[in-house]
């Protein structure tokens, strides 16, 4: 019989954004192989590969090895916007699935919390969600005109330009960034 996934209250679907992935590996926290593992190498001093949800969503990963998930300047964007209690913002950074963007991190914070991360996405993803997701992608990234409509052309969830879609737990929100290498 599968595991049942912890809940990550910011990260609500971390198989369908692809933070975690099905794996027999072992997990060096707990030295347990329970099905599925973190898809990413979390910030710390020692490079960890397969972590479990578990010992992320406890926080014994970060308890033990002091590994961070997402940087917590990260959380609000390195300021970009608004700040959250630490409390939330240890609870993203320690004790959350993170994700991979191009270059660094960011998780957009409303209303004194950080929002749930609802993936990256691209062009088709992003037409999807409706016209407020590609506009907090186009005011985000400064592009206008042809500028903007060959960049959006370009966006693709795992290659190139990337966009990384949150949404507000209180009002429903959506806000975020997209970044490319």
């Amino acid at each position: 019989m599968p595991m049942e996934l912890p809940d990550f209250k910011y990260h609500p679907n971390p198989i369908a954004t692809g933070s975690i992935v099905r794996s027999e590996k072992v997990c060096p926290v707990c030295g347990q192989s329970r099905g599925f593992s973190y898809d990413g190498v979390p910030y710390g001093t020692n490079e960890l590969e397969h972590i479990c949800p578990w010992c992320i969503a406890d926080g014994s990963a970060h308890d033990k090895f002091g590994v961070e998930f997402i940087d917590t300047e990260g959380v609000g964007g390195f300021g970009e916007w608004e700040r959250a209690p630490k409390e939330v913002v240890e609870e993203v950074a320690f004790r959350t699935a993170g994700f991979a963007s191009w270059q660094e991190e960011h998780w957009f914070t409303r209303r004194g919390d950080a929002a749930e991360f609802l993936g990256p996405m691209g062009k088709e993803e992003l037409e999807k969600m409706g016209p407020e997701a590609i506009e907090v992608v186009r005011a985000e990234s400064g592009h206008q005109g042809a500028d903007w409509e060959y960049y959006f052309s370009k966006l693709d969830r795992r290659f190139a330009a990337t966009a990384y879609l949150f949404r507000c737990r209180h009002c429903g929100k959506l806000g975020g960034y997209s970044d490319y290498h």
